[in-house]
């Protein structure tokens, strides 16, 4: 037996054979039998047939990073093996039926099918594959039946007592392989919630207080409104499944009009659509906050893959100039809490506010402590017969009402306006809406999120990144601690925080990581603050970075 503080595992195989089913066992078992994981996925977009893979960081302490190195693979098809032959190395175990591994030299011959076989149907071979998993890893084994039962709960009990039976046959096999491979345990795990960044989303809009959802399908993002459908009963959500994107965003407009509090969640080629939309938000002052999963481009690109390749979509969508945010989460907690968060500040400046996630963040998984509450603050006010929904106002932000509230008619048009919201040509007042609607930004910039410093105060070196790179920089960089390099972090991606300048200022060199072509929030920095930000660690090919890429593509770029 072989006591470790961590496991990589990876269970790969065609779509169709339950590879997301054995990703979601494990990871509670695991969870329940106080472990930490961290488990992504990456699929092909297809339902049946190609190669898929789950991989599950498995440890005593915690994990929130991707990583390329595996420890355990365990296959399901005939692919499997070379396609994630880079990232074997020599201590590698592959399992699997013989005719998958048997020219492995570390193979193990799991007849995963022929066992399936044996309870009725070789469906049940990824329920086999998480047992044997779990009696390698000791696991606990009244973990691995209470979630299995609860999986399959709507499947009836024979489906139930088949995959238990099957997971248990596995669980037995897992434990005479001579593989045991048992993890330290860690009782705090107990106090800890599993979720992915999909979930987070979803719960952090329920906790800014959204009562309305609408959307048009489109991978990454379906898995947030499918969140929130979950939940509309239980926590008063209208959800509307729209007939195409344009649709799904005019009803969030629509429903903040009316005094709900909305969301629309879409993927870029889904938002291409709102483009308009966003327009009528920015020019009728009515809030909308948008969820945008990013995946590769153009057009349909890489469906099921990750980038962060459309900063500049959301930074520039919508005709007409008119003030903004934008957060992109760097972490699980921060998808939720940056959700929430936007809530208030669209309700509060009366602005479009963009929560940009990608599949990676969107599709994995770790534990996190229990998340806090958030307050929701609302800017509604009560109109009198003489309201004026657009009053001139020092700061630009007029008194927002609604209609029924109040004795004042709210009217709003797309065309320019006056103060009453009167459609108007005159050119004086033109010019004092657009000041107006520009100067909220003063006070938008004040309010930014500052980016996060981690590392020496005195460092030489600054590396750079936004979004869900967070994490895995964070992990990279602990390979580098002999070394004078910090780690700065923004999850606020526009408007920048004014302190961002001093820390960039300070640093001898300043590396940008990001997962696009063309390095957007570097030419977005460099616009803001007129600094160079030429070098530049870029990624595109639809994966998420791993940790030893980033560490690796650091030493190569500073030389140690």
């Amino acid at each position: 037996m072989y006591e470790l503080n961590e496991v990589s595992v990876v269970i790969s195989g065609a779509a169709g054979q339950g590879i997301q089913a054995v990703e979601h066992l494990l990871s509670n078992v695991v969870k329940d039998s106080d472990l930490y994981v961290f488990a992504t996925k990456e699929y092909m977009s297809r339902v049946r047939g190609g190669n898929n893979s789950t991989t599950l960081r498995i440890s005593c302490k915690p994990v929130y990073a991707n990583i390329d190195r595996i420890d355990l693979l365990l296959v399901l098809n005939e692919n499997a093996i070379e396609r994630h032959r880079w990232r074997m190395t020599t201590s590698t175990i592959v399992l699997g039926e013989e005719k998958f591994v048997k020219d492995e030299t570390n193979h193990v011959v799991v007849e995963f099918s022929k066992i399936a076989e044996s309870f009725g149907n070789r469906i049940y071979a990824n329920s086999v594959a998480t047992g044997v998993l779990a009696g390698i890893m000791e696991l606990n084994i009244d973990a691995l039946k209470k979630n299995i039962e609860q999986y399959f709960v709507k499947k009836g009990n024979e489906v139930i007592n088949a995959n238990v039976s099957a997971a248990l046959k596995g669980y037995e096999l897992g434990r005479k392989l001579g593989l045991k491979l048992e993890l330290k345990k860690c009782e705090e795990v107990r106090k800890k919630n599993l979720l992915n960044g999909s979930m987070a989303v979803a719960l952090g809009a329920v906790a800014g207080g959204c009562n309305f959802v609408s959307s048009y399908p489109m991978s990454p993002s379906t898995a947030v409104f499918t969140e929130l459908a979950k939940m509309s009963k239980t926590h008063g959500i209208l959800v509307e499944q729209a007939e195409d994107e344009i649709a799904a965003a005019n009803m969030v407009i629509a429903a903040w009009y009316a005094g709900a509090r909305g969301l629309v969640t879409t993927s870029g080629g889904g938002f291409a659509l709102m483009c308009e939309a966003i327009s009528l938000a920015g020019m009728i002052e009515t809030p909308i906050v948008v969820h945008l999963g990013q995946r590769p481009g153009p057009a349909t690109g890489l469906p099921t893959r990750t980038e962060q390749a459309d900063l500049n979509l959301v930074l520039y969508a919508g005709h007409g100039e008119f003030p903004r945010v934008i957060y992109a989460p760097g972490s699980i907690e921060e998808a939720y809490e940056l959700t929430a968060k936007a809530f208030n500040v669209a309700d509060k400046f009366q602005i479009p506010v963009f929560v940009l996630t990608d599949q990676y963040l969107l599709d994995s998984y770790y534990l996190v402590d229990d998340l806090p509450k958030m307050d929701i603050e609302r800017h509604i006010v009560k109109t009198d017969a003489n309201y004026r929904r657009y009053t001139v106002t020092e700061d630009g932000i007029s008194p927002r009402g609604i209609p029924g509230y109040g004795e004042g008619l709210v009217r709003v048009d797309s065309d320019e306006h006056d103060e009453f919201g009167h459609i108007t040509e005159s050119s004086s007042v033109r010019k004092a809406m657009v000041e107006k609607r520009l100067r909220k930004m003063n006070k938008i910039i004040q309010e930014a999120l500052p980016p996060k410093l981690s590392g020496p105060k005195d460092y030489e070196v600054l590396i750079v990144s936004w979004g869900s790179t967070y994490l895995i920089v964070e992990e990279a960089l602990q390979s580098f601690l002999n070394h004078k390099i910090a780690h700065l972090h923004f999850s606020q991606v526009y408007p920048i925080h004014p302190s961002a300048k001093e820390y960039f200022e300070k640093a001898k060199r300043v590396i940008f990581i990001e997962q696009n072509a063309t390095g957007q929030f570097a030419n977005l920095v460099q616009q803001t603050f007129l600094i160079d930000t030429s070098e530049r660690i870029l990624k595109y090919d639809g994966y998420a970075y791993s940790v030893e890429q980033i560490a690796k593509a650091i030493r190569e770029r500073l030389g140690v």
